[in-house]
C-alpha cells in the first residue's frame, strides 16, 4: 500500500469505516477529532509515536496546521471544516508534498449550500429555482411571493440530516421559521414535489476521471435516511443513466479528489433535479461495503492516493441498507434490532461505537444482502418488524418490503423474478403449468395478459421496463400469428421462453413455426405446444445460473421424476399390463 500518511478531519462514523478501510490495507492514517475514544479512533491504533491521533476539533485552524504537518494527504469525513484554513495550508505547502483532497475550493461552494446551488445552476445541471433571502418576514414574503408556496427555507452552512430546514406552507409561520433558524443566513428552495429521492455515490480521481455506484432509492423519515435500496427499480429503463449523466457532470465541474455523494428528487414526469451534494463518503453509500466490489470507502482512499479505482460494480443482485436511529437514550431499541439482524442471512451489523444513545442520532446500520428483491424484502421485512412500532408503522413495512404472495393464490407477487405472460385469457389453460412449476420452486412471479397486436403500447412498455423492474426471465404464450414472444425479445435484453399455444385451427404448428423463425439476433428459447410445464422448468434452470440453491431444487425435481417412472416400473412387474392402470394427467 501506499507509503503515505493519510490525515483524516472528523472521526464520527463515516471515519470509522473509511479507517476500517484503510487497517485492511496497511494504510496509515492520523485522525483529528475530540476525545480519546471517538468512533473512528477505536478502530486503527497508531504504529508509531509520529501516527498518533490529534484530540481538538476538526474546525479549528492550529489542529488542522498540526494534522498537516504529519501526514501527506488531507481529507474529510465531514464538510463543516474551516475551509479557509485548508486554503491557508494549501497556499503553504503549494509545491511540496502535501495534498488535500476535496479541494478546499470545493468544500467552501459545497458547505454553502446557496454557493453550492450557483455553482451548479452556473453549469447548466439541473435544480429548482432558488433565491437568497435575509431572516426577515419582508424578504421571506418576497420569496415566496416569487417561488410559491410550500417554500423551502435553509440555512445556508452548518446544516444536515434536514436539520436547518423549514417548510413554509403559509406566510403566517414566517416567524416561526425565522425564530426555528435561529437568525442564520438564509436561501430560499421552490418547493419540489418529488416521487422518490435517489443517491448516486460518484468517485473522481486526482486527474477528474468520474466512476459511478448504481443509482439507489433513498426513504427518509424525519429528514433522516431511513433506508436506501439497491440498486433503483424503475419502469423507465433510461432512468438509471439520465441520473449517473447528471451525477457525474456535477462532480466534473468540482475539484479535488474522492467519492461524492449526489443526492437527487425524482419527478413523476421523469425530470431529474439535484437536491444536496456531500463532498465525501455518505450514508446513501454505506450498501457497498457489502454489496459492491470495492466500497465507497476503500475507493475514496485509492482515490486521493493516486491509486487505481476499483470497481463500483454491484455484486450481488439486491441490497438493502437500514439506518439504526436512536429512539431515546437507552440503547435497547437498538439492541432488539440487531440481535434480530444476526439471525437473518445476508445481513450484517455495523455499529458505531459512540459514547452515549439519543433520540435521533444515529448508532449504527445493517446492510442486508440478497439474491433477489422478494428474497430481500423477505429479510427486509423481518428487520422492520423489530423496530418500535411508532417509529416503524404496519403500514409502512409493507410500502417498503410487502409480504410475498402465497405459492396458489392466484396473484402476482410483489417482487417477481419471472413474467408469465399471454396474448389473451384464453391461453390461461396453457400458461397455468408454468405457474404450478413456479409455485413448486418458490420462485416469486407476476402473471397477466399482453396482447402484441390489441394492447401494442402495454407489450413495449411491459418489455423495455422488465429489467429495470427486476425480472429476470419472461414467458410468453402465444397461438396463431403468435408475436408476443419475438416481439417481447425484440425489446427486451432478458431471456424469453415462448410457449406455442394450440389453436382452433392447424394444431398450434402456426405458433410454433411463427416464435421459432426468428431472425438472427432475436432468440427466443421455444417449448412444445402447449407445453407451459417445460416453460417453468426452462425459466427456473435459466435462473439457477444466478441463484445456485435452485440447481440442488432442479436436481431433487429430476430424482423425484425418476423414482416416480422406477415406481411405475415396479410397479407394472407386479400387476401385469393387462391390470396396470394408467394415470392420465
Amino acid at each position: 500500500m501506499s507509503e503515505k500518511v493519510v490525515g483524516i478531519l472528523g472521526g464520527g462514523q463515516l471515519g470509522r469505516m473509511l479507517a476500517a478501510s484503510a487497517s485492511l490495507l496497511n494504510q496509515k492514517v492520523i485522525i483529528l477529532d475530540t476525545g480519546e475514544h471517538g468512533p473512528a479512533k477505536q478502530i486503527i491504533a497508531p504504529t508509531e509515536p509520529h501516527l498518533a491521533h490529534l484530540d481538538g476539533s476538526f474546525a479549528d485552524p492550529v489542529k488542522i496546521r498540526e494534522l498537516a504537518s504529519k501526514v501527506d494527504v488531507l481529507t474529510v469525513e465531514i464538510e463543516h471544516v474551516d475551509a479557509a484554513a485548508l486554503e491557508e495550508v494549501r497556499l503553504a505547502t503549494e509545491g511540496k508534498v502535501l495534498a488535500i483532497h476535496p479541494s478546499p475550493s470545493t468544500i467552501q461552494i459545497i458547505q454553502d449550500k446557496f454557493r453550492q446551488k450557483q455553482h451548479l445552476s452556473s453549469h447548466g445541471l439541473p435544480v429548482s429555482e432558488f433565491v437568497e433571502v435575509e431572516s426577515s418576514v419582508d424578504s421571506i414574503s418576497e420569496a415566496a411571493q416569487k417561488l410559491g408556496l410550500p417554500l423551502m427555507l435553509k440555512i445556508r452552512t452548518l446544516a444536515y440530516d434536514g436539520r436547518g430546514n423549514f417548510v413554509v406552507r403559509n406566510l403566517r409561520q414566517v416567524e416561526e421559521a425565522i425564530a426555528a433558524l435561529g437568525g442564520r443566513p438564509l436561501y430560499a428552495e421552490k418547493w419540489v414535489p418529488f416521487s422518490n429521492e435517489i443517491a448516486i455515490m460518484v468517485v473522481r480521481t486526482v486527474d477528474g476521471e468520474v466512476q459511478s455506484y448504481p443509482v439507489v432509492e433513498t426513504v427518509h423519515k424525519d429528514n433522516v435516511c431511513h433506508l436506501v435500496l439497491a440498486p433503483l427499480r424503475s419502469r423507465d429503463p433510461s432512468l438509471p443513466s439520465k441520473a449517473t449523466s447528471i451525477a457525474e457532470n456535477a462532480i466534473k465541474s468540482f475539484t479535488g479528489a474522492g467519492v461524492f455523494g449526489v443526492e437527487l428528487f425524482l419527478m413523476d414526469d421523469g425530470k431529474i433535479f439535484i437536491n444536496e451534494i456531500a463532498p465525501r463518503p455518505h450514508n446513501s453509500g454505506h450498501y457497498t461495503i457489502e454489496a459492491c466490489e470495492t466500497s465507497q470507502y476503500e475507493n475514496h482512499l485509492r482515490a486521493i492516493l493516486s491509486l487505481p479505482l476499483g470497481s463500483t460494480a454491484l455484486k450481488v443482485p439486491s441490497a438493502a441498507m437500514l439506518n439504526l436511529i436512536g429512539q431515546s437514550s437507552s440503547m435497547a431499541e437498538i439492541t432488539k434490532t440487531k440481535d434480530v439482524a444476526l439471525t437473518i442471512p445476508g445481513a450484517s451489523v455495523h455499529l458505531y461505537g459512540k459514547s452515549e444513545c439519543r433520540k435521533g442520532r444515529k448508532m449504527g446500520h445493517i446492510t442486508i444482502v440478497a439474491d433477489s428483491d422478494a428474497q430481500l424484502r423477505s429479510r427486509l421485512r423481518t428487520l422492520l418488524q423489530s423496530l418500535p412500532e411508532n417509529y416503524c408503522p404496519p403500514g409502512e413495512i409493507d410500502l417498503y418490503a410487502p409480504a410475498a404472495m402465497v405459492p396458489g393464490s392466484g396473484f402476482s407477487d410483489p417482487n417477481p423474478l419471472v413474467g408469465v405472460i399471454m396474448g389473451s385469457d384464453s391461453d390461461l389453460h396453457v400458461m397455468l403449468p408454468s405457474a404450478r412449476i413456479l409455485d413448486h420452486f418458490k420462485i416469486p412471479y407476476e402473471l397477466t395478459i399482453v396482447s402484441a397486436h390489441r394492447t401494442p403500447d402495454r407489450l413495449v412498455e411491459y418489455a423495455r421496463s422488465a429489467s429495470t423492474r427486476g425480472l429476470r426471465t419472461i414467458i410468453a404464450g402465444a397461438g396463431c400469428a403468435a408475436h408476443l414472444p419475438g416481439m417481447v425479445a425484440a425489446m427486451t435484453a432478458l431471456p424469453v421462453i415462448g410457449v406455442p399455444v394450440k389453436g382452433s385451427t392447424l394444431d398450434g404448428v402456426d405458433s410454433l413455426h411463427s416464435i421459432v423463425q426468428m431472425p438472427r439476433g432475436i432468440p427466443v428459447a421455444t417449448v412444445a405446444i402447449n407445453n407451459g410445464t417445460n416453460a417453468g422448468l426452462l425459466a427456473v434452470r435459466i435462473l439457477s445460473a444466478g441463484i445456485p440453491h435452485l440447481i440442488h431444487s432442479m436436481e431433487h425435481y429430476m430424482s423425484s421424476m425418476e423414482n416416480e417412472v422406477l415406481g411405475k416400473v415396479e410397479k407394472l412387474k407386479e400387476v401385469g399390463w393387462e391390470n396396470y392402470q394408467v394415470k392420465r394427467s
